[in-house]
């Protein structure tokens, strides 16, 4: 009785992101390249703050908010200080592949349009991979040459069959 109550009470394999075909190396792989992103912003970030310039300053906050926001998404365990970090993490991995794509983009690109300099762009380029490689998981996996030309061959055959029916009922 005491498996089905831990059954009962835990309910995270439902309530964790659809895995859209995600292998556990693939998702490491975005993982690690988030963290290694932020702390490229981070340290881009801060560089970019040590300046005169408003729009620099403006870009290197935001690019430290964005190195923030990538660590407490994919890595909440080095956010164990912050109380939400849990939740946050939680409620990132929920998300899609596809939103997360657009999300840690859009993130990267806003920095870079604010101060177009090499700081900028070498610190949000990791971000902005990031984001690319949620895209491509979200495009899915590429089928193989054999198993697209079975398909199309079960379609044609399936297509002849409607046909040859129509017309033997015509008669």
């Amino acid at each position: 009785s005491s498996t089905a109550a831990t059954a009962a009470t835990a309910p995270e394999p439902a309530a964790t992101a659809p895995d859209e075909g995600m292998t556990w190396w693939y998702r490491w792989l975005c993982r690690i390249a988030g963290v290694i992103g932020g702390v490229s912003c981070a340290l881009a970030g801060l560089w970019n703050c040590v300046t005169i310039n408003p729009l620099n300053i403006a870009a290197g906050v935001w690019m430290m908010l964005n190195a923030f926001i990538l660590i407490l998404c994919e890595a909440p365990f080095c956010c164990q200080f912050i109380e939400f970090a849990n939740a946050v993490s939680a409620r990132a991995d929920r998300l899609r592949s596809w939103q997360k794509a657009a999300f840690y983009c859009g993130m990267a690109v806003f920095p870079v349009i604010l101060s177009l300099t090499l700081t900028t762009l070498f610190g949000n380029a990791i971000a902005f991979a990031t984001g690319v490689l949620y895209g491509l998981s979200a495009l899915g996996k590429k089928g193989d040459a054999i198993s697209y030309a079975r398909i199309h061959q079960q379609q044609k055959q399936m297509d002849e069959e409607k046909l040859t029916g129509t017309l033997e009922g015509q008669d």
